[in-house]
């Protein structure tokens, strides 16, 4: 028998623009919940020491999750179980879905204990700032946030299989849990404990709450795989070639997450409130990311893994994929940049701005957020380029790519964050915002490089010039009228100018792509309205 053409795909282009909406809905959700979380966080703890050693602590055993979890297994799991399931080999995909669970089991297990063992170590060498009691806070923290690290790892694996049967909404609305426990912890005990005796419940609450979030998933994957064997059987082909890929996406990963642990120990040496503050802002960047980038990376990369045909065929399918993707991410990705940009302190005052978080700390936030806006529809764009090379099987490629991005901005951002403030006469805090500059610029030559290469396997790709320019031109003509309005108001309750400020911002740019005559801006609004253009 012929093997099905590409135009065969369980989902086209469209069809996984619908899906990626399924996932948006399910990442806003958890979105959501994690600034409310931030919210109360911020409430009760401000930009104090205790925040410092809570924020700097929770990286450390997320480093666990980020190394094993959804990234990683994304980019190796995800295609070879699509694959099985696309060629109707369900008997073959449960048995590599059970071996990848058993060897990551066995190799997370290891690793918590490693952990939980050498946590004095591993604070020396990511906060070297901290010190006395602020440094024993860290070292108990993350002893505590360890264990549930490894839970999330299987969460993440959780996601892989419902991903690849097209169960995007509880995948992505799972984490919702996690968040309620922490803000159940916080609320339960804030006013009643010391910061630091409330950073500590707050981390069990963590723990229970990544319990809860594996709980919720595992009935529904054990329905869809069925018989689940946990042993680590390396025999089976599509197990070795997940293994094979894992590698470099495992290295992948670590390279990236050796920078974020850069820039946490480089925050640590700017002062109190500077390792808390770029995790604030940390939190509302990666809020579009994950709500357009990662939405739109996660519906594609079952639909291209699933890709059958010639050479020819499959390339064609992965560039209507890639384009239509990049068109929608950029639709939402340019708002949210110039509103980082322009906006940022009406922005994070309405998240943040409570109890112990005062407007000054806004601003600080929104220095730091100004300095993401720069690589934010890079870094964006550069997920579903990688999603790419993950469906084509290639996991080395992105890593190299990565490093380099990694290396570069590491030595920008020593450079921004440690020199340029004495040399502007300003506190040494603000360097954080060099930071997030850096890591910008650095992402912006990832993404060329990845676009570049790419193209030389699958053909031309890429955003429009004038699609591009129209989006931008929106985005500045929104900034502008939200700036006139800003003024006109003067400062008022964060929540009240965030309704008076940002809500024009929005209404102008969606006036202002829908005049430009957008093609994704009219499906988006035909789909608001309850009916599909094309």
């Amino acid at each position: 028998m012929d093997a099905p053409s590409a135009t065969e795909h369980p989902e086209s282009p469209s069809g996984t623009a619908r899906s990626s909406y399924v996932v948006g809905a399910g990442i806003l959700l958890s979105r959501l919940a994690g600034l409310i979380r931030d919210r109360v966080f911020a409430h009760y703890f401000g930009n104090s020491d205790a925040a410092d050693a809570f924020r700097a602590a929770f990286r450390i055993p997320n480093f666990l999750q980020n190394l094993f979890g959804e990234g990683v297994l994304s980019a190796s799991f995800i295609p070879a179980y699509a694959g099985l399931l696309a060629r109707r080999n369900t008997k073959e995909a449960g048995e590599v879905a059970g071996t990848i669970a058993a060897i990551l089991g066995l190799v997370v297990s290891m690793l918590v204990v490693v952990g939980l063992c050498g946590t004095p170590y591993m604070i020396a060498a990511i906060a070297p700032g901290f010190e006395g009691e602020k440094r024993e806070l860290c070292i108990r923290l993350v002893r505590i946030f360890f264990p549930g690290a490894g839970l999330l790892v299987f969460s993440a694996w959780c996601l892989g299989i419902l991903n690849s049967h097209r169960h995007f909404l509880l995948s992505y609305t799972a984490p919702v849990v996690w968040n309620a426990a922490i803000i159940a912890a916080l609320l339960s005990f804030g006013s009643k404990q010391p910061q630091f005796s409330l950073a500590t419940l707050a981390a069990w609450g963590s723990v229970l709450g990544s319990l809860l979030q594996l709980g919720i998933q595992i009935p529904v994957v054990l329905r869809l795989v069925g018989r689940l064997r946990l042993a680590p059987d390396i025999r089976l082909p599509e197990v070795r070639i997940v293994i094979r890929n894992f590698v470099p996406a495992f290295i992948s990963r670590g390279v990236i997450q050796i920078s974020a642990y850069v820039d946490s120990l480089i925050s640590s040496l700017l002062g109190t409130g500077a390792v808390a503050g770029l995790s604030y802002a940390q939190t509302l960047y990666t809020l579009p990311v994950s709500l357009f980038g990662m939405s739109v990376s996660a519906a594609e990369l079952p639909a291209m893994s699933s890709a059958l045909g010639n050479q020819e065929e499959v390339a064609r399918h992965l560039r209507a994929c890639l384009n239509s993707g990049l068109r929608r991410i950029a639709l939402f990705i340019v708002p949210s940049a110039m509103a980082f940009l322009t906006l940022g302190d009406v922005v994070a005052a309405a998240i943040y701005q409570s109890g112990r978080f005062s407007r000054a700390d806004a601003v600080y936030v929104w220095a730091i957020l100004a300095g993401s806006a720069v690589g934010l529809l890079a870094s964006t764009l550069g997920r579903l380029y990688t999603s790419t090379y993950y469906a084509l099987r290639d996991t080395r490629t992105p890593l190299r790519f990565a490093i380099l991005r990694v290396v570069l901005t590491a030595l920008l951002g020593y450079l921004t964050a440690v020199f340029f403030p004495p040399l502007l006469g300003i506190a040494s805090r603000w360097g954080v915002a060099g930071l997030t500059a850096s890591a910008g610029l650095a992402g912006w030559l990832e993404l060329l490089l990845l676009r570049r290469c790419l193209n030389q396997r699958i053909g031309t790709s890429g955003l429009p010039v004038s699609f591009t320019l129209r989006l931008w031109t929106a985005a500045a003509t929104g900034a502008g009228v939200a700036w006139i309005i800003k003024g006109a108001v003067g400062l008022l309750h964060p929540l009240s100018q965030a309704v008076l400020v940002l809500g024009p911002y929005g209404l102008v740019y969606c006036a202002a792509v829908l005049a430009f005559g957008v093609p994704e801006a009219r499906n988006a609004w035909g789909r608001v309205r309850g009916r599909r253009r094309v």
